[in-house]
């Protein structure tokens, strides 16, 4: 069985649609980031760094944080979502990364300067909107030709796809990325994502 430990975030639901999609059974436990609650000792234990999600697996004795690794761990245990070939799997990689270190931190970014700082920073909204919009570029040139991030529904696109479709939070449109915008609207048609996105309730 999997202990999920996760919130309402874009990082929180990519391991959610990740246990939807690959059909495990797991236990939700909330974790409120509002509330501090990932800073309890209890936590501390799971997660040194007071993040979520994470993810207990009690039937392989193996704890893991980090969304990334988590939806890398999944893929693993499940032989789903990420290519064995070795071209593939690293193509697959290489976006899940560029997930990792470019659309959730920017994009965190200007969620947090837009709607949640104390006082408005207009050089801080434009710096992260401007690099948000850049982003939203890559992807849409990637999607261009191709349904999906990798050619073939993944982990990767399991790990953007919850930053993207939170543009109306953000304040912005997806009119002029029509490919990213035609990608969002596929991939929110998927049961397994919308139980996922939906969790914690």
């Amino acid at each position: 069985m999997i202990d999920l430990y996760t919130f309402t975030t874009p990082n929180g639901r990519k391991a959610s649609i990740m246990l939807e999609e690959v059909g495990l059974p797991y236990n939700v436990h909330t974790i409120d980031i509002s509330k501090n609650e990932q800073f309890t000792p209890e936590f501390i234990a799971i997660n040194p760094n007071s993040k979520i999600p994470a993810i207990v697996d009690s039937d392989a004795d193996i704890t893991v944080f980090e969304s990334g690794a988590i939806l890398i761990y999944l893929a693993e245990k499940t032989g789903q979502l990420l290519p064995t070939a070795q071209k593939h799997r690293f193509q697959v990689l290489e976006w899940l990364m560029f997930q990792m270190a470019s659309v959730g931190p920017m994009f965190g970014q200007l969620n947090h300067f837009r709607r949640f700082a104390p006082e408005t920073i207009p050089y801080a909204i434009d710096r992260y909107e401007k690099e948000t919009l850049r982003l939203y570029g890559v992807l849409d040139r990637q999607l261009a030709e191709q349904e999906f991030i990798c050619g073939e529904y993944s982990i990767a696109d399991i790990a953007t796809y919850p930053w993207v479709a939170i543009y109306e939070f953000q304040q912005l449109t997806l009119e002029n990325h029509p490919h990213l915008k035609r990608w969002v609207e596929t991939i929110a048609q998927r049961p397994a994502v919308q139980r996922g996105m939906a969790v914690p309730s």
